[in-house]
């Protein structure tokens, strides 16, 4: 039996298949809602018969979004809109629905225009904040150097976007912790220089990040799977580590967490990151599964569904997460179960064109 496709119970649900669908920012919301892209766009990957969907980076406040035009969950249209999404995936298909909670921090207001510049508040875009007072790179503003009131406030938001997401039908939450964004960014020296208790030894530079964590643990249904996205590495030498990652998934599954998913890379624009072949981070992954023993989802370039079976055979991770995959073929998962000669339950409304569904049907192309 194909591993691939060997469900994965996590407390008391169980995605029926270890593929996942990466959260891919769709810049396609207005103020932060849903728009018809979305269903569009998340109803044909649930259709698809994937495990796990993960929604794009959402804003836990609207200054925390990546854009303008990305998603968000902080007031009650945004939890409405999200609602009847969810409601409506879930009439697709079988597999799990998450949202990847988020604040982008200094990265925060980028220009639509270009992608990589600071959006002024002048033109639409809003002031930063961030561990400390350093940009991004030379095309971003600085962002302010974060109070321990907005401290409070920032654990406060994801808090918050935790019940309203349990309250719109959610099955899962992705805390996003990775990327450069605002939880990473505590993490990593390169944005963190604080010479308070939030500052200087991973102890301290983990502080904020676990108080985030552990809020969103506290209000997150026990029954509801939790995870969340890390950058095993920054990449750049005095930047976050490996061995700083190990250190810092294991105190987040003490809290509670069930999974990580695990990349690298974004807190710089330059890193040197050592080649994007397919699979090019599963030693990040698989050192963190083995010493922390959480379960892992593996990203990064993994298209072949050979490839991805023999990662989770090599126990090297429990998932695998794919992204321009999907984009580039949204029946992935049906590529994937005729490559192995997995035992896959097609949707009703296309199995007739799938013999391998239907015993002695035939192949309808038309």
């Amino acid at each position: 039996m194909s591993l691939l496709f060997d469900p994965l119970p996590i407390r008391k649900a169980t995605l029926p298949n270890r593929i996942v669908v990466a959260p891919m920012c769709q810049y396609a919301a207005e103020a932060g809602l849903v728009r018809p892209w979305h269903l569009m766009h998340y109803g044909t990957l649930v259709a698809g018969g994937v495990g796990m969907l993960v929604i794009e980076a959402t804003g836990v406040s609207p200054e925390g979004r990546i854009s303008p035009a990305c998603l968000g969950l902080y007031d009650d249209a945004s939890e409405a809109a999200f609602a009847d999404l969810v409601k409506t995936l879930k009439t697709f298909g079988n597999g799990l629905i998450s949202v990847q909670l988020a604040h982008a921090g200094r990265k925060a207001s980028t220009s639509l225009k270009t992608g990589t510049s600071y959006l002024a508040p002048d033109e639409g875009g809003w002031p930063l904040i961030g561990p400390s007072p350093i940009a991004f790179s030379d095309r971003w503003a600085a962002p302010s150097e974060a109070s321990q009131s907005d401290l409070e406030c920032l654990v406060k938001a994801f808090a918050n976007a935790a019940l309203r997401a349990e309250r719109a039908g959610f099955d899962a939450i992705e805390v996003h912790s990775a990327h450069g964004y605002l939880l990473n960014q505590f993490l990593s020296p390169l944005a963190n220089q604080r010479t308070d208790r939030f500052g200087g030894t991973l102890e301290n530079r983990m502080r904020f990040p676990l108080e985030v964590l552990g809020a969103v643990r506290k209000v997150w249904p026990e029954d509801k799977p939790l995870g969340f996205r890390i950058s095993a590495t920054d990449w750049v030498e005095g930047g976050f580590t490996i061995d700083e990652a190990v250190t810092y998934v294991g105190k987040v599954k003490d809290l509670g967490y069930d999974f990580v998913c695990v990349s690298s890379g974004g807190m710089v624009p330059d890193a040197p990151i050592p080649g994007t072949q397919p699979g090019y981070q599963l030693a990040l992954a698989e050192r963190i599964r083995k010493e922390t023993g959480i379960l892992v989802r593996a990203v990064g370039m993994i298209a072949d569904p050979l490839q991805a079976e023999a990662v989770l055979k090599n126990g090297q991770a429990d998932m695998i997460a794919l992204g321009r995959a999907f984009l580039d073929d949204p029946r992935w998962v049906w590529r994937a179960a005729e490559a192995l000669g997995a035992d896959f339950a097609y949707p009703f409304r296309y199995a007739r064109c799938h013999p391998q569904a239907w015993p002695g049907a035939k192949l309808i192309r038309d």
